[in-house]
């Protein structure tokens, strides 16, 4: 009788490395364990997203899974003894200064990412590449633990209304659409956050780069099955939205218009998932071809003298970043409350003239004023942030001129570059409408003494002025003026309003920064 091995587990004759001493074991654990004590702030910020959101509850099942997966191949570790491998110190490094960097500019998933990998990479220092690299996937595993993607909410909301829209008029249904709302004969629909599928795609690709692992030995086939997982949620969700339109359309919005539209959702996910995963299943392969591995399991001695060694600097390394970050925070706290004076605008004050207010997470002091110096008004928006933190920050995805379920909502955003005196200024020009009105609203952020309309620079800045201990204070910057029919009117007096004002803008942000 021949006996296969587990998947990725050398043949069975190869000669078993010597059992490791207990102490060793124990030091082993402690180095891989010791990211949990020291980054418990990470780890509490992932916990949270997990409790609070129903995209990321799969997180709590990510580690089970990687353990199990580890004990299948459990064989391996008799037959790769555990050799300290040095270089996956620069690794460990290189991870904790991103999660630092990461730290400084509250750009908390990769402060999230950075400190999940840090793990395999500990792994790779502790048990060497050998017998690391046979638990690969096992380890990476663990990064699918992030709360990563509601990046993606906004453009999968884009393609779910285009998918839909062009689908009901190929129908022969006429459709209005404005932005991600759209109206038929029987009804209004919007395209919002939960029918982004983002929680769909998610999953399939977590299930999808599992069972391609399971499933296939070949990397070609599981990458071909991967990008599947990735491509058949978002086309299924177009589809799913479109059959919830036209049945709630067909019933005269009787049907699929409440609690009945998300379990449809999930059923019709379930159903595709199943599918897939069944015409997968005949390329599966079960089987490995049996790896000569004899020979590299001799030229492998196990070294227990060098573990603790090994041990102590990984415990070491992990521990420098965290002390940094708890000096640079106490360092970069401004106990001073923010107290935004009016900014010296030329311009004579007026009556608001529309409802709107962007969405925000709430900052240390909001301004909104409405000046005019001709027919059209021009709105003032100030929003300054200090001592950011996950509840209260500048730069984050949840920031929006207008929130999903808000009456007013974006029906296109371009970037635009305006001359201020000998200056130029970048900024981010967005059409809001709601209820047949219309504002046009350029908008941009200061951050230390810069300006910017890009998340990620922002972030930069951020960082670089922690590092250099001059706090977190940042601002956002909006002007809002209506329109009818043509937005160059508007475009005219914001312009005009940019030139009379923006240094005075600057100069109220920039004294208050210094405070």
């Amino acid at each position: 009788m021949f006996l296969t091995p587990p998947p990725g587990v050398a043949h069975t004759a190869t000669p078993a490395a010597p059992p490791l001493a207990r102490s060793s074991i124990v030091l082993i654990a402690l180095a891989l364990l010791a990211p949990f004590a020291l980054y418990f702030g990470t780890v509490h910020s992932i916990v949270s997203i997990w409790n609070s959101s129903e995209t990321f509850a799969h997180g709590y099942v990510i580690l089970p899974i990687s353990l199990w997966l580890i004990w299948r191949r459990r064989e391996n570790f008799s037959v790769y003894p555990p050799e300290p491998y040095a270089p996956a110190l620069v690794l460990l490094a290189l991870l904790g200064a991103g999660w630092l960097a990461s730290q400084l500019g509250e750009v908390q998933v990769v402060s999230q990412y950075t400190f999940v990998a840090m793990f395999p990479v500990a792994a790779l220092a502790m048990l060497g590449p050998r017998l690391a690299g046979s638990l690969a996937f096992p380890l990476l595993f663990l990064l699918f633990a992030v709360p990563f993607g509601e990046i993606f909410v906004a453009p999968l909301i884009q393609f779910t209304a285009d998918f839909t829209v062009a689908a009901v008029r190929a129908t022969g249904i006429p459709v209005l659409r404005s932005g991600t709302r759209f109206e038929l004969p029987t009804g209004n629909w919007s395209v919002v956050e939960a029918c982004s599928g983002v929680r769909y795609l998610i999953s399939s690709i977590t299930l999808g780069c599992l069972y391609a692992y399971l499933t296939y030995r070949s990397m070609a086939r599981r990458v071909l099955f991967i990008g599947l997982a990735i491509v058949v949620p978002i086309i299924a969700n177009g589809l799913r939205a479109y059959m919830i339109v036209m049945i709630g359309h067909l019933s005269g919005m009787e049907l699929a218009t409440g609690v009945d539209h998300l379990i449809y959702g999930w059923l019709f996910f379930g159903l595709v998932m199943f599918i897939m995963f069944w015409i997968g299943s005949y390329w599966r392969e079960d089987t490995e071809a049996l790896a000569a591995a004899t020979s590299a399991a001799q030229g492998g001695v196990s070294v227990p003298g060098r573990i603790p060694g090994m041990a102590a600097a990984v415990i070491i390394l992990s521990a420098v970043w965290p002390a940094f970050a708890l000096y640079g925070e106490h360092a970069n706290h401004n106990p001073a409350p923010v107290q935004l004076a009016d900014v010296a605008v030329q311009w004579p004050k007026a009556p608001e003239f529309a409802d709107w207010k962007p969405y925000y997470m709430a900052p240390d002091v909001a301004l909104h004023r409405s000046y005019a110096q001709g027919a059209t008004p021009v709105g003032l928006t100030l929003l300054y942030y200090r001592n950011q933190n996950r509840e209260k920050s500048l730069i984050s995805s949840l920031n929006r001129l207008a929130g999903y379920k808000d009456t007013w909502h974006e029906t296109a955003s371009a970037k635009r570059v305006e001359n201020v005196g000998d200056a130029t200024l970048a900024l981010r020009e967005t059409v809001l409408r709601s209820d047949g009105r219309a504002l046009l609203v350029w908008d941009w952020m200061r951050v230390g003494d810069s300006d910017t309309t890009s998340a990620v620079v922002g972030k930069l800045l951020q960082a670089r002025s922690k590092l250099l201990l001059h706090g977190d204070d940042g601002a956002a910057v909006m002007l809002s003026a209506p329109f009818n029919d043509n937005p160059d009117t508007a475009r005219a007096t914001l312009h005009s309003f940019l030139l009379d004002n923006y240094k005075n803008i600057k100069v109220a942000l920039d004294n208050e920064r210094r405070h």
